[in-house]
C-alpha cells in the first residue's frame, strides 16, 4: 500500500530502490563478515568496480532526466561529473598532509614540484569536508545554471545545443590539461590516503563507499520519479512533446529547461565525487568527449524516458566493458559501436522500453483470446497500456501516435 501511495501502478521504482538499499547492506557484509575462503565472499576488487558501476548509474539517471524527459540531448555531462569528481580529489588531496613524498603540510605533492611557493585561493577550505560537499553541488550546478541560462534563454535547440554542450566539455578538458590552472595537469590529483579520517584504501572503507554509492542511487531514483511525477514533470514531458505549444499557453519552456538541466548537473556531479575515492584519482580524461558520448550511449541502451533503464543501461555496458577490455582489449570500441548501432535499429525505446511494449502487446493478445472464449463481442483488441515513468516522442501507445517535437 505504501509503495502504491509513493510510487503509482509502477512497482518498478520501489523494486529498483529496494534492491540498492538492500545491495547497500548485503555486499559489505559479504565482503567484511564472510570468510575469504567462502565460495559467498566478494573480493575489495570487485566492491570498488560495483561502486564505480553504481557511480556510472548515477551519472546516466542524472542524462536520463533532461534528455528522456525533457529532450535535452547533452554531450557534456562528463564534464559536470569530471568537476564534482575534482572537488572531491581536493578535499583528498589537502588530507594528505606531510605524509606526501616532499613531506610539505600545505601543498600537494605536484605543487611543490612545480614550485609553486603558496597555496592556490581556490584550495582554500577544501581541507574541510563540508565546503568540499558543497563545492560538489555548486560547481556543477552554478556551471549549468549559467551555461542554461544563455543557451536556453536564445532558443538554442537539438543538434546545435548538443554541439555547444560537447564544445563546453572539451574547453574545460584542454584548461585542466595545463600546468598553471593547479589541478595537477595531465596526472591529474592520486595518491589519496584518508577520507573522514579513515584510510580510503581500507576494504571497511570501500565497503562504506559502496554503500553511500548504492543510498545515494536510490534517493536518486526517488527524487527523479518525484519529478516527473509532479506536475512540473508533466510540464517537461510538455516541453520534450511540442515546446512551442507549451509556449503558447504561456508558458517560460526556457525556465524548465534550466531548473531540469541544474538538477541533472548537480546529481551528475555527486557521481563524480563517489567515483574518485573509490577509484584513487582524477585527471582531465574525464572530460573527454568520448565519456559524454558513453553515457548517452548506457542511456540509450537501458531505455531513456524510463528512469531504471539507464541504471541497468550503465550496469550492463560498464560490465560488457569489464570483460571485453581483460579478453579482447582490442575489440572493445568496435563492440560499444556495434551495440549502440543495434540497439538504435533494433530496440529503439532501449531494453525496459522495449520490454514495456511486449507486455503491452501480450497484455492485449490475452485480451483478445480470453474474449474469444467467453463468446464476448468481437472489438478490436485494445493494447494494455503499462505504466512507465515517461513515454518517449512517438513511441507506441494505446491512445495513438504522441505529438511530436516542435523544434
Amino acid at each position: 500500500m505504501i509503495a502504491q501511495r509513493l510510487f503509482g501502478a509502477d512497482r518498478r521504482i520501489a523494486t529498483t530502490i529496494l534492491v540498492l538499499l538492500a545491495a547497500a547492506v548485503v555486499v559489505p557484509l559479504l565482503n567484511l563478515a564472510v570468510s575469504p575462503t567462502s565460495a559467498f565472499y566478494v573480493p575489495p576488487y570487485i566492491v570498488a568496480l560495483l561502486g564505480k558501476y553504481l557511480c556510472y548509474a548515477l551519472l546516466a539517471l542524472a542524462l536520463d532526466l533532461v534528455w528522456g524527459y525533457c529532450g535535452i540531448l547533452s554531450l557534456g555531462h562528463g564534464a559536470f561529473f569530471a568537476l564534482g569528481g575534482y572537488a572531491m580529489g581536493m578535499y583528498l588531496m589537502r588530507q594528505i598532509g606531510s605524509r606526501g613524498v616532499y613531506g610539505n603540510p600545505i601543498l600537494p605533492d605536484f605543487m611543490v614540484f612545480l614550485n609553486y611557493k603558496e597555496l592556490p585561493w581556490f584550495w582554500y577550505g577544501f581541507n574541510h569536508f563540508w565546503f568540499a560537499a558543497t563545492m560538489v553541488l555548486a560547481v556543477p550546478g552554478l556551471l549549468a545554471f549559467v551555461f542554461g541560462w544563455f543557451a536556453f534563454r536564445s532558443r538554442v535547440t537539438g543538434v546545435y545545443l548538443s554541439i555547444i554542450t560537447q564544445a563546453m566539455t572539451y574547453a574545460l578538458l584542454l584548461a585542466f590539461f595545463r600546468n598553471d590552472m593547479g589541478f595537477g595537469g595531465n596526472n591529474g590529483l592520486t595518491d589519496f590516503k584518508d577520507i573522514l579520517g579513515f584510510n580510503v584504501q581500507a576494504d571497511a572503507t570501500r565497503s562504506a563507499l559502496f554503500a553511500a554509492s548504492a543510498v545515494t542511487l536510490a534517493l536518486a531514483v526517488l527524487l527523479t520519479a518525484a519529478i516527473v511525477r509532479s506536475k512540473y514533470g508533466k510540464l517537461l514531458m510538455a516541453v520534450r512533446d511540442a515546446e512551442s505549444r507549451t509556449r503558447f499557453l504561456g508558458w517560460r519552456a526556457e525556465n524548465v529547461k534550466l531548473f531540469a538541466f541544474t538538477i541533472s548537473a548537480v546529481m551528475a556531479g555527486i557521481a563524480g565525487a563517489l567515483y574518485v575515492p573509490q577509484v584513487g584519482i582524477i585527471n582531465p580524461g574525464e572530460f573527454e568527449p568520448a565519456n559524454s558520448i558513453e553515457v548517452v550511449i548506457w542511456t540509450a541502451v537501458g531505455g531513456r524516458g524510463t528512469i531504471v533503464g539507464p541504471i541497468i543501461g550503465a550496469l550492463l555496458v560498464n560490465a560488457g566493458k569489464s570483460w571485453f577490455t581483460g579478453v579482447l582489449p582490442e575489440f572493445w570500441l568496435f563492440a560499444l559501436g556495434g551495440l549502440f548501432v543495434a540497439v538504435t535499429l533494433f530496440l529503439p525505446k532501449g531494453v525496459v522500453g522495449t520490454w514495456d511494449g511486449w507486455r503491452g502487446k501480450a497484455g492485449a493478445l490475452r485480451a483478445a483470446s480470453l474474449a474469444a472464449e467467453t463468446g464476448a463481442d468481437a472489438e478490436e483488441p485494445k493494447p494494455r497500456t503499462v505504466r512507465s515513468a515517461a513515454r518517449i516522442p512517438g513511441a507506441w501507445s494505446a491512445s495513438g501516435p504522441e505529438p511530436q517535437p516542435a523544434e
